[in-house]
């Protein structure tokens, strides 16, 4: 296992690991993008069919906070291939990976914000602000846990999965 956590196997330079682990982090935000501007268009019409009701000062807030973080998640999870655009050519794709790594975090950690928030609003206003809580609650839970304790876990023990499953 090399320092890096690739594969020693693998018989890549540093510029084609470099090049494949980028490649990689765009391909990974081409799944999560769809989602997170679904949330956001979605978020962006709501006021717009809710005029004639009159709404709680708890559904405003929840509201607010999801757009808000549908709004930021998606400056994240976009900002790599904008970066990746404006600095097509400068020679600098390691720089660029480790930035567009770190936003693509950021923007996954406030997606894992803005996603149990629409739950919360979208549920407090057709079932009831108890039922609400509870299922925003296990979400942000099952988030938690598949996006931040399993993975952080696994490098923390250096866990590997079975042998051949990130061989794509």
């Amino acid at each position: 296992m090399a320092d890096d956590g690739s594969s020693d196997d693998r018989h890549e330079t540093r510029a084609e690991r470099i090049d494949r682990e980028l490649v990689e982090l765009l391909n990974e935000l081409r799944v999560g993008l769809p989602g997170v501007q679904f949330l956001f268009a979605f978020l962006l019409t709501v006021p717009f069919q809710a005029r004639g009701r009159n709404i709680s000062t708890f559904d405003r807030d929840v509201y607010l906070v999801t757009l808000v973080a549908a709004a930021v998640a998606t400056a994240l999870l976009i900002a790599p291939a904008a970066q990746h655009r404006v600095l097509f050519r400068q020679h600098d794709k390691e720089g660029l990976l480790r930035r567009s790594s770190r936003s693509a975090y950021a923007g996954l950690v406030v997606l894992a914000v803005a996603i149990p928030s629409a739950v919360l609003l979208v549920v407090d206003v057709l079932v009831g602000r108890a039922l609400a809580w509870v299922l925003a609650s296990v979400i942000a839970a099952l988030l938690a846990w598949w996006w931040v304790i399993v993975p952080f876990s696994k490098r923390r023990s250096g866990e590997e999965d079975e042998p051949g499953d990130d061989e794509r």
